[in-house]
């Protein structure tokens, strides 16, 4: 039977068992999951945080990673500035961005969402206001979320992967994982 393995992933961690090349140690998966043959399931940055899927079913792995399946992928972003609805416009029709215009996303300004301190904390700017959306995508290009916030003028400060398909961290503090039973 197949493994799927729900992980927090901490800001600052890599997306990866190995630090290979760095003349320093960073955090990798293998300071939190010791389960041999899983491996993860698309990437979540270093300087991201939240879900990332963890599965030994090469199968599995396609159909989450694969922008042919088109899987949701529900990101709390705190951006710079006090975004407007035409900015959210823009996300919801995509936008262009270097490597070509980006699919429609869903996107909505929310409260904040109270969660987990994060370590370090995001620079705070008293002249600078910010606030928090909800933004789906359904593609994965790299740092698209953040690229696509500051192709309409607010640059991501804080990015949390809260969802992908019906997987969610709901219950799980960074650092924390759990096994999903797979049909």
């Amino acid at each position: 039977m197949a493994r799927l393995i729900l992980f927090n992933k901490p800001y600052d961690v890599l997306s990866q068992f190995t630090d290979r090349g760095s003349p320093s140690p960073r955090a990798t998966l293998s300071d939190f999951i010791d389960l041999p043959g899983v491996y993860p399931a698309g990437r979540l940055d270093r300087d991201s945080e939240g879900l990332l899927l963890l599965t030994d079913d090469g199968r599995l792995q396609a159909r989450i990673a694969d922008p042919r399946f088109k899987l949701a992928k529900t990101y709390l972003v705190q951006v710079e500035g006090d975004i407007a609805e035409p900015a959210l416009a823009a996300l919801r029709r995509g936008v262009e961005l270097n490597d070509g215009p980006t699919r429609a996303a869903e996107a909505e300004r929310i409260a904040d969402p109270m969660l987990w301190p994060r370590v370090p904390p995001v620079r705070f700017r008293k002249s600078v206001p910010d606030c928090w959306l909800k933004l789906t995508i359904r593609e994965g290009r790299n740092r698209q979320v953040r690229r696509m916030t500051a192709a309409v003028g607010h640059p991501t400060l804080r990015l949390v992967r809260q969802s992908i398909g019906d997987w969610s961290i709901a219950g799980l503090q960074p650092g924390e994982w759990r096994e999903m039973p797979t049909s």
